[in-house]
């Protein structure tokens, strides 16, 4: 159907929240799921807050020419040398009408135009329609991660007698952006350095980055966390081992006691999954790594998250 296809605006914004909110309650509900947001469409204002301050103006919407109300939009995200496809809703009026298309078609010919190597996202593997979408346009499934939520106990999760590093964690400062460059590159091969910036300066007071340091002053990993309504998730973490993954993850879960926060395993990392049920974790959902372009298998552990959208 007819669309109009425009970046979004800062008077878009609510209207945004509200679309996000009633696009992602309608699809899961109705495939015997439970809500993804709670507390009306205030609390995901922050997905525009966010993408808006690390890469302005990288949006396109979808517009009703008839009406100029929103029928769905993307974020996207320009990094070094890839782009990430952030946050898509669609308007549960216009689901099925190739909104998602126009967008998508929007976001990859931008990639393909300024000479990035790729695009990539994590995309949800039990929306049959939206994996397919991506699949279409030649975003290849590349990595399959298992989601985890995990209840925790007023007291914490007690030590763990396997875990070597913890005590070699501690808070990540502007001096580590580099290092953690270095390391992502290593491991994923790509980097995201504004994002690490605006991660540790966290301004709008939602963040936590922690970093493994070893006795070379180099990194073996970083975890980043967010405890805010809409994102209560750990992640995105990049690091050499499992054990130094199972490291980061149990301390990190730690700064969430009394609260449920979710954290995404890749699923061939079996000693990191069986230390996750160990603590009473357990499965929600699977996501892919989609990849269209150059791709390097991960050399370490890659655990993503979906704001900032991290690929």
């Amino acid at each position: 159907m007819e669309m109009n296809l425009r970046p979004l605006e800062d008077k878009d914004r609510y209207e945004l929240a509200e679309l996000i909110y009633s696009s992602f309650n309608s699809w899961y509900p109705s495939h015997g799921m439970s809500q993804i947001f709670q507390g009306g469409p205030q609390v995901t204002e922050i997905y525009y807050e966010v993408y808006n301050e690390i890469s302005p103006g990288c949006s396109i919407a979808a517009f009703n020419p008839a009406n100029d109300r929103l029928m769905g939009a993307c974020f996207y995200h320009p990094r070094e040398h890839h782009v990430s496809l952030g946050i898509m809703a669609v308007h549960p009026n216009y689901f099925g009408c190739g909104v998602g298309g126009q967008l998508l078609k929007h976001i990859i010919d931008f990639t393909d135009n300024e000479g990035f190597e790729s695009l990539r996202l994590t995309q949800s593997a039990i929306s049959i329609d939206s994996f397919s979408l991506y699949s279409k346009a030649g975003c290849q499934p590349r990595y399959a991660y298992q989601d985890m939520l995990l209840k925790v106990p007023e007291n914490g999760i007690p030590n763990d007698s396997e875990l070597t590093k913890t005590e070699m964690i501690r808070k990540a400062t502007l001096q580590d952006v580099e290092l953690m460059a270095e390391l992502e590159m290593e491991v994923s091969g790509i980097s995201r350095i504004s994002d690490y910036r605006y991660l540790i300066e966290n301004r709008l007071k939602m963040w936590n980055v922690h970093v493994i340091e070893n006795p070379e002053n180099k990194l073996d990993g970083y975890m980043v966390s967010s405890d805010h309504p809409a994102c209560n998730i750990l992640g995105p973490c990049v690091t050499k081992t499992e054990q130094d993954a199972a490291s980061l993850l149990h301390h990190e879960i730690n700064l969430f006691k009394g609260r449920m926060p979710l954290f995404i395993i890749p699923v061939e990392k079996d000693w990191l999954v069986r230390k996750a049920y160990s603590w009473g974790a357990r499965n929600c959902e699977l996501h892919f790594c989609q990849v269209r372009g150059k791709f390097q298998s991960f050399n370490g552990v890659n655990m993503p998250s979906f704001l900032p959208e991290t690929g």
